[in-house]
Parts: structure tokens; sequence; C-alpha cells
């Protein structure tokens, strides 16, 4: 049996548009795997979309609009693209309801997060946080900071750890915690970096970026394996 995962990203409108090539490769190194990407289009239907898929995967990308989550923009709000919260916002409600499995990355914890009823912070300095702290840049893969895992969560049974190193790249961050989530990481500043659902098979978040450190660090491609196993079970 191949197992199709759908991988939303941006509209592609031009033929050098990039593709997110970390997260297909990550994906398809587990195996039997098709990889389907889903962009804004007109007249598109969760419905539709997600009966020809096993799992969706969420990946990073540019900031959600804060009117999602009853927010005006503030000034360090970043770029934005309204066709792509659209479109991830109604398949991640249609997604949870049907109890397909999801893999949450970066902008994807937080679009999640939004989608069942959570908030963010727009900038991370909102949090009383050093933003800079958590935008690394070279190596993509290498450890930036620390995190600790909650016993007995989704992500520590995963990992098998409660303490891991990983990278960085954002500026926005969980705040509120959508109802039925639970926080299962977070930083040595209190950064929310892992969030799972309460109440569906595998429905997780992770704040870093694993697909860029799947390589170089073993623990990081177990997220995919583990997704994959829940697609294969869906």
């Amino acid at each position: 049996m191949v197992i199709c995962i759908g991988i939303t990203w941006k509209a592609c409108t031009e033929d050098n548009a990039p593709l997110p090539t970390p997260y297909i490769r990550a994906v398809e190194q587990g195996g039997g795997v098709e990889v389907v990407l889903l962009t804004p289009a007109p007249g598109v239907h969760p419905e539709r979309v997600l009966d020809e898929i096993h799992g969706l995967l969420l990946p990073g990308g540019v900031d959600v609009h804060p009117r999602h989550y009853g927010q005006d923009p503030h000034p360090l709000l970043g770029q934005v693209d309204e066709e792509r919260d659209a479109l991830e916002l109604s398949l991640i409600q249609e997604a949870l309801r049907r109890d397909l499995p999801i893999l949450a990355i970066c902008r994807g914890i937080q679009v999640l997060n939004v989608a069942a009823g959570g908030t963010l912070f727009q900038d991370l300095s909102l949090a009383g946080v050093d933003a800079a702290r958590h935008r690394t840049t070279e190596p993509e893969w290498g450890i930036a900071h620390q995190l600790s895992i909650r016993e007995g969560s989704l992500l520590q049974a995963i990992v098998g750890v409660r303490e891991m190193g990983v990278n960085t790249f954002h500026h926005q961050a969980v705040d509120r915690v959508a109802r039925g989530f639970v926080v299962t990481a977070q930083s040595e500043d209190g950064v929310v970096e892992a969030i799972e659902s309460t109440k569906h098979r595998f429905v997780l978040g992770v704040q870093w970026h694993p697909e860029r450190m799947v390589d170089h660090h073993p623990l990081q491609r177990k997220l995919f394996e583990a997704f994959l196993s829940a697609a294969r079970a869906s």
C-alpha cells in the first residue's frame, strides 16, 4: 500500500517557485510514500482533498494573519499569506474532525493552534523573550537550544528522552493553547516548543525544524517515522 502525505505550500505561480524539498525528502525517506503538494486554489474543498491522503504535514512559512485569532496586526508582524491561511485552516479543521494524522512544523504548529481555537504571540518580544535566541542561521541542522519534554506525552514516547537539542527559525510562538491540546515541550526560556492533541490518535506540532536535522540527528527522524506509521494505520 502506498501512503499519500499531503504537504501544504504557498501557491506556485512562477516556473521557478521553490518547492518544500526538505519536507518532501524527510517524508519520502520513510519508504513507500507518495507526496502531494496542497496549494491554494479557487474552489478547494477540504473534504475532497483529504479523501486522497493518509496524513497532513503543515510546514514552515510566513506569519498567520492575527485576525484569525481575534487580534489586530502588531507593527512586529511579518509577511502573511491569507490564501495559505484559508487553505490550511479549513484543511486542519476537517482533518481534526476525521482524526487524520497531522504533523505540524514551525508555522505549522502556529496555524494548528489557531485552527483549533488558540492564539499566538505576534513576536517573541511580546512574550518577554529575546527573539534573537530563536533565529539561528548556520548550519541549519545545528542545535540552537535545549528543550524539556513532558513525561508521558506522545512526543516523549516518540523520541524516548526528556531533554533534546533543536534548531530554531521563528519569531512567533504559541500563546494561549487551544482547548483539547496540551504543551508537551518548552525551551529553556519558556517558549512553547510542542503541542499535541489529547483527543486524537496523532496530532503533533513542533516549533523547530526536524526536516533540516534528520541527516545529523537520528532522534529527529523518529518524528517522521511515527507520523508515517500513524498514516499507515489511518
